[in-house]
């Protein structure tokens, strides 16, 4: 780890010290009642020249343990055994004329507050030279300074400045530059101002995997700590990285690219292993002017901007606009019912569907559609379209318009109708059920039938009795109910109808066990049918073989399961398991003994 690298690592454990509550324990009341009555001093000290000077951009309690740099850096000699409270006040750069005048009223506030005040006065671009000069100790300490007053930037500068340290820690020997620009190198920072941020990874030695798989790997680490960065550094500006490797952003400067040559002009260095300084330096001198071929390239790109728009709008016609009347009319498709088409077959099928069966839209929707998909889409497509006109950029851009609000009308109807639909059938499928169960009878003896069948003997819960009634009003205002109110009764609706199939099952199983004996035949257990005057016999349930009695012919002959299966659908007929039919039917099989 280098030194610089050393000194971040344990800058950042200090802070962290200070703010743990074991820690603050451990200062003894004496320290802890000088620190209140120095916050204090302070406090009136801030008060007074922000109130005389509002443009004051930050005013920091520098750490103590920085204390050093900052009285070696200003040369002046310290008093000895003189404890010193060194305390930052940064100006913005366009006050620069009123910087004599803001130190010279600051000093004074200060001249009397014990222990003695250091002041050290600072334009925010003089903080930035200090990282250029490479003094990035100075410049971090500035960062985690306490605030007192702060309109953004302390908190920019401080929680970068952790982010670059956790980032060090974990993988220093790649990072060539750790940089900062935007809004915070411009003294612009706010309380909430994104902090941007460039990382350069070193790829020049990268044996083990590819550049591209080295930048992705530590990019997801870079991004993972911005949180934890944050949450250190307990302000709510959010980090924005750019990681770039070394090799791509050389070729970027030699291609004279403007994001990299403004980076360079720009960004401020908070952590550089002689990468990133002698780029700066160079740009300045006028030394990193980009290769000829860059510069033709830049030369050029003017006389292509007609190829530029001319492309630029062909995708707007045969993309934006392509989809945006497409889409739309494959969902009215599906809101029809129908699977989601491909957009050849779309054009047909709403011609076919919406315009020749429902006749519910006009026929200038489907021309529009048609010039849209085929006329444009399909032209280009086969190099028969290769440039449109602004005007008609204009009139497609106008006809989509009132196509989609077209289409969103279509939809609306074709929902009405749907829903219109969903109801008969709720209502004929219900009614139809209670038909079957209770007979043909008009609707209002219908419900009081249900009412007393299966509400009064609690056989179902009293709201499927208000269901009933919700589907049947229903139906006689569905032209005045939406969508919504609809799909709440078709949910309730398809409970009931699940439940009267149910009991309808049920029915048809009791019916059919009056139907069926259970019986010892010959000692072995079997079953008998007796329907009518017709007996079907299974001797052996283990051997299933099924016979059937005439009992009038008194014959027995082998029977097809389907043969039972239509006996039992035919209309139930009373009959009884006499002592005589039991005795006709042993003389056939042999001896019967019925099993209750």
């Amino acid at each position: 780890m280098t030194d610089e690298a050393k000194k971040a690592e344990e800058l950042l454990t200090k802070v962290k010290e200070k703010e743990s509550p074991a820690e603050q324990e451990k200062m003894s009341k004496e320290a802890q009642k000088q620190i209140e009555q120095l916050k204090t001093k302070l406090e009136s000290f801030r008060k007074t020249i922000v109130k005389k000077f509002p443009y004051i951009a930050a005013i920091g309690l520098i750490p103590p343990q920085a204390s050093k740099m900052f009285e070696e850096e200003e040369e002046t000699k310290k008093p000895e055994k003189e404890r010193l409270i060194h305390v930052a006040l940064i100006i913005p750069n366009e006050k620069e004329k009123e910087f004599a005048k803001v130190k010279a009223e600051a000093v004074k506030l200060v001249q009397n507050i014990k222990p003695k005040i250091w002041l050290h006065v600072y334009l925010v671009n003089e903080i930035w030279e200090m990282a250029s000069d490479g003094k990035y100790d100075m410049v971090e300490a500035i960062g985690m300074s306490m605030p007192m007053h702060d309109k953004g930037l302390l908190g920019a500068l401080r929680v970068a400045s952790i982010h670059r340290t956790l980032c060090l820690r974990k993988f220093e020997k790649y990072i060539v530059s750790y940089v900062i620009a935007g809004s915070l190198t411009r003294g612009e920072a706010t309380k909430t101002s994104d902090v941007d941020i460039f990382v350069i990874v070193d790829d020049t030695d990268v044996k083990r995997m590819s550049r591209a798989e080295l930048r992705d790997r530590l990019r997801g680490i870079i991004y993972g700590y911005v949180m934890e960065a944050a949450e250190i550094a307990g302000v709510k500006n959010k980090l924005s990285p750019q990681i770039y490797i070394l090799t791509e952003f050389w070729e970027g400067v030699r291609e004279a690219n403007p994001i990299f040559f403004t980076f360079i002009r720009d960004g401020v260095p908070l952590y550089d292993r002689g990468t990133f300084t002698p780029w700066k330096l160079l740009l300045r001198m006028g030394k990193i002017t980009g290769t000829p071929e860059a510069i033709e390239k830049f030369l050029t790109l003017g006389e292509k901007v007609h190829e530029i728009v001319d492309r630029k709008m062909m995708d707007i016609a045969t993309e934006d606009i392509y989809w945006s009347v497409v889409t739309p009319s494959q969902g009215a498709l599906m809101l029809y019912g129908m699977a989601p088409p491909t957009p050849k077959e779309t054009v047909k099928l709403m011609k076919e569907i919406f315009y020749e069966k429902e006749k519910l839209l006009e026929k200038k929707y489907i021309d529009f559609l048609e010039h849209v998909v085929i006329d444009v889409y399909k032209a280009y497509e086969h190099e028969k379209l290769k440039k449109i006109s602004g005007k008609e950029i204009d009139e497609l851009v106008k006809g989509t318009k009132e196509y989609i609000e077209r289409i969103r009308k279509l939809a609306e109807e074709v929902g009405k109708r749907n829903a219109e639909n969903t109801v008969i059938k709720m209502y004929e499928d219900i009614l139809g059920m209670l038909g079957g169960l209770f007979g043909k009878m008009p609707e209002s003896e219908m419900i009081e039938k249900f009412k007393s069948v299966f509400i009064n003997s609690v056989k179902m819960p009293h709201h499927y009795l208000d269901v009933l009634h919700d589907v049947i009003k229903a139906k006689k205002n569905m032209a005045k109910m939406s969508r919504q109110e609809v799909e709440h009764i078709r949910k309730d609706a398809q409970v009931l109808i699940a439940n009267l199939i149910e009991y309808s099952q049920r029915q048809k199983l009791a019916e059919i066990e009056q139907l069926r004996f259970s019986a010892k035949i010959n000692d072995k257990e079997g079953e008998i049918y007796l329907i009518g005057k017709e007996v079907f016999i299974i001797s052996d349930v283990k051997v299933p073989e099924l016979k059937r009695i005439d009992l009038e012919k008194m014959t027995i002959i082998k029977a097809d399961p389907s043969e039972l299966e239509e006996a039992l659908k035919q209309p139930k007929k009373e009959t009884k398991l006499s002592k005589s039919i039991i005795e006709k039917i042993e003389k056939l099989i042999g001896k019967i003994e019925l099993v209750f």
